[in-house]
């Protein structure tokens, strides 16, 4: 099951905390009007999108949604380029055009396979063309029956046999006619790929990768990444002119490649972008990938560059009417809507026919200025069996540095620590570019920012005057957001501006009649501090129950939230690739509590404490938040090295890539902090972040406490 499923169904069994009944927000079984109680998104579910209207609101969403693509990849940053080692060797002359077999490294010890297609006769530098294959049979070795490819010709998919039979190589050989220098490589697992990794989904879908953003999606997008280099790396290439094309799973290495590397200058993604359906393969999906996106926005980062996409009697079927508008008002804030274009074949199924193929020769005729007279129309060419398209054999072995997937994760696991351990603060400019990537990297894991006070609205249910304070249940809503955060705010009669957002595991029940004279919080309210503690999300009301006398009474299961998905089962990415995490959506919630808490008519300061198992939520909230908090008082007690389930409610996907709870804890920096633990040696606080400390100045901002010191917590946190 998918992570977190097992908890979240438990937890949906437990009885609903018991709170007074004028603390309360919402009477059970009410719970929470919050769009995040509703099924979550999947890869499978339609997703609409409104594209900004302006270009200035697009390039800023467009920075955060690359930073994004790169953080899912495990390519933020940017691993060192090692060696690309290119071996091309045996070539096959076939007259207007050259193939060559070649092999190159991405990462050290991992190899990216393919054929090289040249033109012959052709002098002066000359355009490329990148060809991932995508899902089909065999891969880039595909090869149809003779009866099946005439049943291509039969529907007028087809002119030819060869072309039916080989159609990966009729696209590359065509454009090789057209003048192109064109590499087609093999995705992970794939004819000569499949000589180091055995499986197109070799691994990497255990928790410990997850935490360190070690995907098949990640390794598939350096590998396209790397096979660019390698082209435009050819002496007889030229790097202005440079198509990238692939259908179906190749379409999407095709718009993810094409989003985060600025070298193609034109694509054909064919048979994939829609709106309707995003890709069923482990390597299309990793943890945040889509998470508040989809494949359509993600496909206009390559705008103002020249795109057209096919459609066929598949989930593109209607491209021309779900997805090209949207991708016209994109390229329009350009001044270029004509520089995208899109065609749906829907007498054909799911494929890249020569219908399909043509579309894309007349288009790279155009954008990579072939010179070909049009319409370019596919002519019948020799195919080459597969066996002698063969990269590895006798002469050209699989290099005997190749690793496994194991071996691969533990250097992968040793470069980002490298890197990270170059990234620690040493002075002002160094702590820019720490939070420039440990920040960035946090961001995008959270997917979530602190909003503009504005921009949340805090809706009043009750008012309860008490001797020592105003009791107040309200909620919380970010605009436009869907969310209905259940809170309550105690006021003293004698405010003193300051407004100390209290976060416990255990919701705002803490604050209900039975423990509302706890020395703690009597000493913020004496005070005069204002305290704002809001259920966050799957705490408090938001697990609330009927009366047990209510024959009616339904209970919540949480876990229809996150529904199973039907591929691959067992990994998380088809979840949290499409949906924030439950440890995102808390600090999320936190966020919108500290904006709600400085929208308050009369706040001067707002600090952060997080007990009861909330320090660690508290902690990344005030990372993220910056100068909208003051004072963070937490516990010390989240550590993501030690999550070893999917289905731990702390579960964050690429926490440990970017150095857990030490490296968050320094964003914190240079703003108060207490790290409350039962012990107060100097080692409590990690060096990192005692760097960062001394980086931004002062260093003294940063302590560790112990925890028996509550009162003195109290009242320097209410100041």
């Amino acid at each position: 099951m998918h992570c977190l499923l097992s908890l979240v169904f438990l937890l949906s069994f437990l009885p609903a905390l018991l709170l007074a009944d004028d603390m309360r927000v919402f009477q059970p079984p009410r719970r929470p009007d919050d769009v995040r109680l509703e099924p979550a998104m999947a890869h499978d579910k339609k997703h609409s999108w409104t594209p900004p209207s302006t270009l200035a609101a697009w390039r800023q969403r467009a920075a955060v949604l690359r930073r994004q693509l790169l953080v899912t990849a495990g390519l933020w940053p940017m691993p060192p380029g090692a060696p690309l080692k290119p071996v091309v060797h045996g070539k096959i002359d076939r007259g207007e055009y050259t193939i060559e077999k070649v092999f190159l490294q991405s990462y050290p010890g991992v190899y990216v396979t393919g054929n090289l297609y040249r033109p012959v006769g052709r002098s002066g530098k000359r355009p490329a063309v990148l060809c991932p294959h995508g899902h089909w049979r065999d891969g880039r070795f595909m090869e149809r029956t003779v009866d099946d490819a005439e049943k291509e010709r039969a529907i007028g998919a087809e002119n030819f046999l060869a072309g039916a039979r080989y159609l990966l190589q009729a696209r590359c050989v065509q454009l090789a006619r057209m003048g192109c220098v064109v590499f087609h490589y093999d995705m992970i697992g794939y004819a000569d790929s499949g000589a180091q990794f055995s499986k197109h989904i070799p691994g990497l879908v255990d928790v410990e990768s997850q935490l360190r953003l070690q995907t098949s999606f990640g390794l598939q997008t350096y590998g396209s990444i790397r096979a660019l280099d390698f082209l435009l790396s050819l002496p007889d290439v030229d790097t202005s002119r440079v198509g990238v094309t692939g259908a179906s799973g190749g379409g999407t290495q095709t718009f993810i490649l094409c989003a985060l590397d600025q070298r193609p200058t034109a694509a054909f993604p064919a048979v994939m972008i829609s709106a309707k359906y995003h890709g069923g393969c482990v390597c299309e999906n990793a943890p945040h990938l889509r998470v508040g996106t989809a494949n359509l926005e993600i496909a206009a980062l390559f705008a103002p560059r020249p795109m057209a996409l096919s459609g066929a009697d598949d989930w593109t079927i209607d491209i021309e009417t779900e997805g090209l508008p949207e991708l016209k008002q994109i390229y329009g804030v350009y001044g270029v809507p004509d520089l995208v274009h899109a065609v749906a074949y829907p007498q054909f199924k799911h494929n890249y026919n020569q219908r399909s193929r043509e579309l894309m020769y007349g288009w790279f005729n155009v954008h990579l200025r072939l010179g070909v007279s049009a319409p370019v129309i596919e002519r019948d060419f020799e195919p080459v069996s597969p066996r002698d398209l063969r990269v590895f054999d006798d002469s050209h072995p699989l290099p005997s540095d190749a690793v496994d997937i194991p071996e691969l994760s533990q250097r992968l696991t040793a470069m980002s620590d490298k890197q990270l351990a170059e990234l620690r603060p040493r002075d002002g400019k160094g702590l820019d570019e720490f939070r420039r990537i440990v920040g960035g990297g946090l961001e995008a894991i959270l997917h979530t920012s602190l909003p503009d006070p504005s921009d949340v609205e805090l809706k009043q249910v009750s008012a309860v005057e008490e001797e020592a304070a105003t009791v107040r249940t309200m909620t919380l809503t970010r605009k436009g957001g869907g969310e209905e955060v259940p809170a309550i705010l105690l006021t003293p009669k004698s405010w003193n501006g300051v407004v100390v957002v209290v976060v416990s595991a255990d919701g705002k029940a803490m604050l209900g009649r039975a423990e509302r004279s706890s020395r703690e919080l009597d000493r913020c309210l004496e005070r005069g501090a204002a305290v704002l503690s809001p259920d966050v999300f799957l705490v408090g009301e938001y697990l609330n129950r009927a009366p047990q006398d209510d024959p009616n009474a339904e209970d919540f299961d949480a876990a229809n939230l996150f529904p199973v998905a039907r591929r691959h089962k067992e990994y998380p990415g088809f979840t949290w690739g499409y949906n924030r995490t439950l440890i995102a959506q808390r600090v999320h919630d936190i966020l919108t509590a500290v904006a709600g808490a400085k929208s308050l008519p009369g706040t001067r300061a707002v600090h952060l404490a997080g007990v009861r198992g909330a320090g660690g939520w508290v902690v990344l909230a005030s990372a993220l938040a910056g100068d909208a908090v003051r004072k963070t008082v937490a516990e010390t007690s989240l550590d993501f090295g030690a999550i070893v389930s999917f289905d731990d409610p702390d579960y964050l996907p690429g926490a440990l890539k970017y150095g857990g709870m030490p490296f968050f804890t320094a964003l914190c920096s240079p703003r108060e902090l207490r790290l409350v633990s039962d012990s107060a040696v100097p080692e409590v606080v990690p060096k990192v972040v005692r760097d960062a400390y001394a980086a931004a100045g002062p260093a003294d901002a940063v302590r560790a406490v112990n925890s028996e010191r509550g009162l003195e917590l109290a009242e320097w946190v209410s100041q």
